[in-house]
């Protein structure tokens, strides 16, 4: 029998809550940390001093040595240095344990060595990292000890943003601004400020570690760059939600005990549609505090998986044939003060507040679908979106039956007098509840879908950091929210003007609007009819950040400078060249020492068996037509790995990030998708016993 798990003692143990601040903080010293957490501006330095000492105590008292500013650069991972809290000996020799507010507050991380898209030169090393104080620092504890982590952002010594989480805080204060001036318009004096609140529900897959270790493939590129279908994939759809295996359901357990000392709120589970895939999701909380959640779900299913003798694969696409891991991201706005300003209510045609807000989040994807394309991007990505698993490249919005109709209603007439409900579902067995509908389905193909009283965004790759999507997206409901806002404040009549201003929106960004499958050949069409954009590729997508309008919409509002997206695209441009190459020479690796050379020995066990059948006189046909066949996928194999050597060696000579970057998707995954064709062949014709690694069959259903 399992030992009882207390949930409630163990939540949130390894973190520096608010609540263990309260306890241990003066009670001055504590309201101005709550002040600035609340409303902003700067801890003082004596504050912080207090504070540094608390929280290094705490942790201490946790067993912690060291400390780290915990930050986010443009690798999409975390990144951390450890300090002991050790100082100079006293006088009689003994160790001093001691942690100030300025190291609290800032940090100097070197920021030339880091991705930075020629912000910084090589010689330029000074970066800064500084505390976010509205995200609680917390313990890690693992073979190096017990770090006391603080979420910082990371910027240079001029000031450009490094990180993932400097343009997000500032995204976050300019939705929360702009969206402040819309609900006062309604009369909601008592709210100070409008949160964006994030649940990031987490894909993943888990395949045996000793397998894993015998796969270059998956070792260095997260993904199977080779690899025959299994005989059995997922089309009876038997995993989805099915039974969770021991050795699954011991990792789920160690995993979420793991998340709940660290305060995320880990709390659905179970196997997803492909063979060896599962999903967590949390509950949502604020935007910020979800990004570095979601940070500490990848970095903690990782390394879990370990001590269970699995490997987690958060790549997007690492097996082919089967579905893909995404992240869906559920966005939604508050005020402090209780109201959520994407719940429609029972009667959503009269719901005037929230039918200006569902028109300015339109106008919002409609004029910037392409940047919201852009920031679901990544390299992994690319094998994921369009696929069956996942919604289409084409941003589209699905609004659902009810809203749809008074959408409808309002730009024909300009009046919704009814909205479609719900009804109730007639079980027909008398033991069985008669459920309440909602008053709309669902739609698993659309990328942005209205989901009851929030929005789900369903593009984010299952890899990728959802800082990204999230400051795109407070960025340019922002900027909707202000041109409305614009308009109303000077209005004479404000029923009026705001019924006029709804209908308007409505009207002009109604072709954003798509309820159908999202999957179908039509659709493309029919996006295409109504203007919308396709960009199939992340690298396509980059461009996307450099544009006038794009400049203008984050220069406004302060997030991004010109110069920091340019250096965003450069990175981008980079990190896509340098990814596919490292998957080319995995391959050239894996074929010429490996595949090849096991191919070979197959081919003369073969051709010794046709000569010896000859010899004794029987029938050779069979076995000098396997020959013929391996033989034949191995002359192609070997044309198409020459094939691809040129290529990745022509790449030397382009010094364009972007050239470059265009290249590789082109002419270099053109080959790497060449070679790949006559080896997966092989596999299907060379003896098991022979291959040498482990194959689809091994790593999904073996788990």
């Amino acid at each position: 029998m399992s030992e009882l798990l207390n949930v409630e003692d163990i939540f949130a143990s390894k973190v520096f809550t608010l609540g263990k601040m309260k306890e241990r903080l003066p009670k001055g010293v504590f309201k101005e940390v709550k002040k600035v957490m609340e409303q902003g501006g700067e801890l003082s330095l004596a504050a912080a001093d207090v504070v540094a000492k608390a929280m290094k105590d705490w942790a201490v008292e946790n067993g912690a040595t060291h400390y780290t500013h915990w930050f986010q650069p443009l690798t999409g991972i975390t990144a951390e240095k450890h300090d002991a809290f050790v100082t100079h000996p006293d006088a009689e020799g003994r160790m001093l344990m001691e942690f100030s507010g300025k190291e609290l507050i800032k940090g100097e991380p070197d920021a030339s060595s880091f991705p930075s898209g020629g912000l910084r030169a090589t010689f330029e090393a000074r970066g800064y990292t500084a505390w976010d104080i509205t995200s609680p620092a917390f313990l890690k504890e693992d073979a190096t000890g017990v770090i006391l982590c603080i979420p910082t952002a990371f910027c240079s010594y001029k000031g450009e943003a490094l990180d993932k989480k400097t343009p997000l805080l500032r995204s976050m204060e300019a939705v929360s601004q702009q969206a402040l001036r819309i609900v006062r318009l309604f009369g909601n004096t008592e709210a100070t400020k409008v949160v964006a609140s994030v649940g990031p529900e987490q894909e993943y897959f888990l395949v045996d570690r000793q397998k894993y270790l015998q796969r270059k493939d998956l070792i260095f590129a997260g993904r199977t760059l080779f690899g025959a279908p299994a005989p059995k994939g997922q089309e009876l759809e038997d995993h989805y939600f099915g039974t969770i295996r021991e050795r699954i359901g011991a990792y789920m357990k160690d995993l979420n005990v793991e998340l709940w000392k660290l305060g995320v709120t880990a709390k659905t589970q179970h196997n997803e549609v492909a063979p060896a895939q599962h999903e967590l999701a949390p509950i949502y909380e604020t935007a910020n505090i979800a990004v570095d959640h979601n940070q500490l779900v990848m970095e903690t299913m990782k390394k879990v998986a370990g001590r269970h003798g699995m490997t987690c694969l958060l790549h997007e696409k690492p097996f082919a044939g089967v579905n893909g891991s995404g992240k869906h991201n559920n966005w939604s706005l508050g005020t402090d003060n209780g109201v959520n300003l994407l719940d429609p209510g029972d009667t959503p045609n009269e719901n005037i507040q929230f039918l200006l807000v569902l028109a300015c989040i339109l106008k919002a994807v409609d004029t910037h679908a392409d940047l919201l394309r852009q920031s679901a991007s990544d390299v992994g990505n690319d094998h994921r979106l369009g696929a069956n698993e996942a919604p289409p490249a084409i941003i589209s919005v699905f609004l659902g039956e009810q809203l749809e109709d008074v959408v409808k209603q309002l730009v024909e007439t300009g009046q919704a007098e009814h909205s479609i409900q719900g009804g109730k579902l007639m079980t027909g067995v008398s033991t069985l509840p008669d459920l309440v509908k909602d008053a709309t389905d669902r739609n698993r193909t659309s990328p942005f879908a209205f989901t009851g009283n929030k929005f789900e965004f369903r593009m984010v790759g299952s890899a990728d950091s959802i800082a990204s999507p999230n400051t795109t997206l407070n960025a340019i409901v922002a900027e909707a929210f202000c041109e409305a806002a614009d308009v109303l404040e000077k209005a004479e009549n404000f029923d009026a003007a705001v019924h006029d201003l709804i209908k308007e929106y409505l009207t002009e960004h109604q072709r954003i609007i798509f309820n159908g499958n999202g999957y179908a050949e039509e659709w493309v069409k029919e996006a295409e009819r109504r203007g919308l954009p396709n960009i199939k590729s992340m690298v396509e997508a980059v461009e996307t950040l450099t544009t006038d309008k794009a400049i203008a919409l984050f220069e406004k509002f302060g997030i991004f400078t010109k110069a920091e997206l340019e250096s965003r695209a450069e990175v981008l441009y980079e990190t896509y060249s340098k990814t596919i190459n490292i998957e080319a020479l995995t391959m050239l690796d894996m074929a010429k020492k490996e595949i090849l050379p096991a191919v070979i020995r197959y081919t003369k066990t073969v051709a010794d068996t046709v000569l010896a059948v000859k010899e004794a006189g029987a029938d050779a046909s069979v076995q000098e037509d396997l020959l013929k066949a391996v033989s034949g996928k191995l002359a192609e194999a070997r044309a198409a790995l020459l094939k691809l050597e040129e290529v990745e060696n022509a790449a030397g000579s382009i010094e364009s990030q972007k050239e470059l970057a265009f290249y590789y998707k082109d002419v270099v995954r053109k080959a790497m998708d060449e070679l790949r064709a006559p080896v997966d062949a092989l596999e299907m014709l060379v003896d098991k016993k022979v291959w040498p690694f482990p194959t689809y069959g091994d790593l999904i259903f073996e788990v």
